[in-house]
C-alpha cells in the first residue's frame, strides 16, 4: 500500500491534496442557494447592556468575568423609525434610550469572591440583522449582516428581490433587485 503513495512527491501530494480540498469546498458552497421574495422584511434589533468586569487583577483584564447588568433593547423594521427610538447612528440604526446605569451597590453585589476588583461599567452596543420573507405559505426568518439590512431597507416595499444564502441555507448572504 505504501508503495502506492510513493509515486507522489510531497509537493505533488500537497497539490493534489489542495486541488481536492477545493473541489470539496466548491461543491459545499455550492449547496448554497437563492430564494426570490415579492413579500419581505429586514429588522435590526439594538440592544444595549450595561456590564462590569471582575478581576482578580484590574490590570489583566483578559482573565477577568462579565457580569451584566439593566440592558434594553429596540427593534428596526424596514428602516422605519420606532416610536421608542432616541438617537440614530451613522449606519441609519435607531437605539433606544440607555438603560440605568448600574450602582455602586449593585456593582458591589456582583462581587463572588471578597477579594475581586471591579471596573468601571461599560454599557456593551450589539446589533443583531434578520431578514423575514414568505417561502411556500410560511414565514422565514434568517440572520443576515448589514449590507443585506440596507439593501432590503432600499429596496422596500415594491421591489421584489432575490436573496443568496449562505451554508444550508441558514443566512441571508446578499440581496439583489430583480430587474424586469
Amino acid at each position: 500500500m505504501t508503495k502506492h503513495f510513493r509515486r507522489f512527491s510531497r509537493r505533488q501530494f500537497s497539490t493534489i491534496f489542495l486541488a481536492s480540498a477545493s473541489l470539496s469546498l466548491a461543491v459545499i458552497l455550492n449547496g448554497c442557494g437563492s430564494q426570490q421574495a415579492k413579500q419581505y422584511e429586514a429588522t435590526a434589533t439594538t440592544t444595549l447592556t450595561w456590564r462590569v468586569n471582575y478581576t482578580n487583577d484590574p490590570l489583566e483584564d483578559k482573565r477577568g468575568r462579565y457580569e451584566t447588568f439593566e440592558s434594553a433593547s429596540l427593534e428596526n423594521v424596514n428602516g422605519q423609525k420606532p416610536e421608542e427610538a432616541v438617537f440614530q447612528d451613522n449606519k441609519g440604526i435607531w437605539w433606544p434610550k440607555n438603560p440605568p446605569k448600574p450602582t455602586i451597590d449593585e456593582i458591589e453585589a456582583g462581587k463572588k469572591k471578597p477579594y475581586e476588583k471591579f471596573g468601571k461599567p461599560q454599557l456593551l452596543r450589539e446589533v443583531e440583522y434578520r431578514v423575514k420573507y414568505d417561502k411556500d405559505g410560511e414565514r422565514v426568518n434568517l440572520p443576515t449582516n448589514y449590507s443585506v439590512y440596507r439593501q432590503v431597507v432600499k429596496a422596500y416595499p415594491d421591489i421584489p428581490l432575490n436573496f443568496t444564502m449562505g451554508l444550508n441555507n441558514g443566512t441571508v448572504e446578499k440581496a439583489t433587485p430583480i430587474t424586469n
